[in-house]
């Protein structure tokens, strides 16, 4: 028996997969609501201010709302307008700065506590991302101020000795950026050679670059501590001390993997921690938990884009209301 405060659906994370789970759920009448610890797909806001998407427009559009961008490839700012105008759009019971702590399960129904209240729901849908958690270095003086696993504006690194940790997107978009406003960029790179995943159209800049020596790079190398005023990087040719004032560390993020097993999600054994998930409903090992966008992915985040993932949410929705149509 339901009580009148009980939800058919607590989806947590406001990403655009999260806000598409509540689009499908609002078309199919079910109630619903979604929480997030941050801002409006607030992964997406912590991007940096100038970032442009690998992607084109319309593989970003949820809802069959269109994106209109004006550049071949949208930006930050474009995307954060495009989905706050959708959540508006479907007037999406979306609740912001509301972070969960649990959800339990008893009697097929789950308990979602929040920083802010409890919520009762049949179902629960996990779709929180990766970009939450930096992929941390372990390195001596990682914890230090001038340490960011962020990077959102070039000038706050002019005329500044910044090394830059990876050969990511990110990376290659900060040692960029924060050279053209005049730092002095060094590279640290653990492989042989700039990221193969690096947007086409960006790659042939950065070696142009390092090739001329505008920015340096160490490749088959790492940082192996962190102190004010300087760092050390061990190179193929031996441990290398140089000055510095800002340390990127642009290594990559991860899910929340302590808060999935915390929610009841199981994990597999090796390095990948993939979540047990069926692949066609993307319902979890525990009955009426689902997973929904990148989070599927464990630590192969690199898989999961907005555009291949979009369909978890009619997945989810559709295998609900054929449970619910069931004899």
């Amino acid at each position: 028996m339901r009580t009148p405060t009980e939800l058919d659906i607590v989806i947590i994370g406001a990403g655009p997969i999260g806000l598409t789970c509540g689009i499908e759920a609002q078309k199919a009448g079910l109630s619903y609501v979604i929480l997030d610890k941050g801002a409006l797909v607030n992964s997406l806001y912590n991007y940096p201010a100038t970032m442009t998407f690998f992607s084109t427009s319309e593989k970003l559009e949820i809802g069959g709302v269109p994106f209109i961008s004006d550049n071949p490839k949208p930006r930050r700012n474009e995307a954060l307008e495009y989905y706050r105008r959708v959540t508006g759009k479907f007037n999406l019971h979306v609740r912001l700065f509301e972070e969960v702590f649990s959800v339990q399960k008893a009697e097929n129904r789950f308990e979602v506590q929040t920083a802010k209240g409890t919520y009762h729901a049949r179902k629960v849908i996990i779709s929180t991302g990766f970009y939450d958690l930096p992929a941390l270095m372990d390195v001596p003086g990682e914890e230090l101020p001038h340490v960011t696993h962020y990077y959102k504006d070039p000038h706050y690194y002019a005329l500044q000795k910044v090394v830059v940790v990876g050969a990511s997107n990110s990376s290659v978009d900060a040692a960029l950026e924060t050279y053209r406003k005049g730092a002095e960029v060094t590279m640290v790179v653990r492989g042989s050679a700039i990221g193969r995943r690096v947007k086409y159209w960006v790659k042939p800049d950065i070696e142009n670059r390092i090739a001329e020596g505008s920015i340096k790079a160490h490749f088959n190398s790492c940082l192996t501590a962190i102190r004010p005023g300087e760092v050390d990087i061990l190179t193929p040719e031996g441990l290398v001390t140089l000055e510095n004032d800002f340390v990127l560390a642009l290594t990559g993020y991860k899910p929340n993997f302590d808060l999935l097993r915390k929610f009841g999600v199981q994990l597999s054994p090796d390095e990948k921690l993939y979540p047990a998930y069926n692949k066609e409903t993307m319902e979890t090992t525990q009955a009426g938990l689902y997973l929904a966008g990148v989070v599927v992915g464990g630590m192969d985040t690199h898989l999961w884009f907005i555009e291949n993932s979009r369909d978890h949410a009619e997945k989810i929705i559709q295998h609900i209301q054929a449970q619910d149509q069931a004899p």
